[in-house]
């Protein structure tokens, strides 16, 4: 139904925003705008020494000068705040508190290195799969271990197949126990695991759609899994291919690869959102486009399924 669509940006503001976040986000905003609907921006703050408010609000003015105004969230404020995930620990708390009730939480005190010890290949990504070396731990094992480290918290998985229909890529699924094992909740450090707290904020905001890169492709099975232990509605998934730099490399904050400042001093505004088009399939050239200017134009059938190398000299 047009008009019922709710997308979002949901940044971290831990540096300056470059080409692939860039692409992501614009992709976001041009289906939940093309369906006539809103878009929400939640900032991802929940690292507080790597993510500050200053960051924070330089990601808004950077939306607002390419053009992606959001309809609620940020400073904007709204109905469904707060709108840093910074300040909304009391909700994850909850949710954390419903999965502890049901016996589905325990401590895990292993160490980074006890991990990739134990651990196993996840797929093809590289990731490792929990061994479950903490969940057979007695009450008196993990008291003992307590006085000694701080624990994290773990979401006990079942041996099940989750599957999904991704609204770009196509069918997806993967079984919670070989291919990720137990996954974290809260870390050792307090810190929530992104897992709960993207589920718990993108159902507490009545998200319908969620527009990201592909890299997160392998966390959705793992996520839509807690909203069904936690009786909330999942969004529509759509994962967008990753940028790469030309010699290959997946572009990154860390190594500042085609940072926003870096693109503004090379290219207006206008110019960015036409070359991320171009790369998107939605442009037939690298012209000059405002976000408003291609809505006409955007179509998921359009935009590329396989990883988009960026020329060199496409936005030098």
């Amino acid at each position: 139904m047009a008009g019922a669509e709710t997308g979002r940006f949901a940044p971290s503001p831990s540096g300056r925003m470059h080409l692939g976040n860039l692409f992501s986000s614009l992709l976001a905003w041009l289906s939940a705008k093309a369906a006539g609907g809103r878009v929400v921006l939640r900032i991802e703050d929940l690292d507080a020494q790597r993510c500050t408010r200053s960051y924070a609000d330089r990601l808004e003015a950077d939306y607002r000068t390419l053009g992606l105004v959001w309809d609620e969230g940020g400073s904007l404020g709204g109905p469904h705040g707060p709108y840093y995930q910074s300040r909304r620990g009391e909700l994850y708390a909850a949710a954390l508190e419903a999965l502890r009730q049901r016996g589905l939480v325990y401590p895990c005190f292993c160490t980074r290195a006890q991990l990739h010890a134990a651990s196993a290949p996840h797929r093809e990504d590289g990731q490792t799969v929990y061994a479950g070396l903490c969940r057979t731990l007695t009450p008196d094992q993990a008291a003992q271990c307590a006085r000694t480290r701080a624990p994290a918290l773990r979401l006990r998985v079942p041996n099940r197949e989750i599957e999904f229909q991704d609204g770009h890529l196509g069918r997806y699924f993967e079984n919670l126990e070989r291919d990720c094992g137990d996954f974290l909740l809260r870390r050792s450090d307090g810190l929530w695991a992104y897992q709960l707290a993207v589920v718990v904020d993108d159902a507490a905001m009545k998200i319908t759609q969620v527009v990201r890169g592909s890299d997160l492709l392998s966390s959705t099975p793992r996520q839509l899994y807690l909203y069904d232990l936690l009786g909330l509605t999942p969004p529509d998934f759509y994962h967008v291919p990753l940028l790469l730099s030309p010699d290959g490399r997946r572009l990154s904050k860390r190594d500042g690869d085609l940072s926003l400042d870096v693109l503004l001093a090379r290219c207006t505004p206008a110019d960015i959102i036409g070359k991320l088009a171009y790369l998107a399939g939605l442009n037939p050239t690298a012209e000059p486009r405002t976000p408003e200017s291609l809505l006409p134009d955007f179509s998921w059938e359009k935009v590329p399924k396989t990883d988009i190398l960026v020329p060199e000299e496409l936005f030098s």
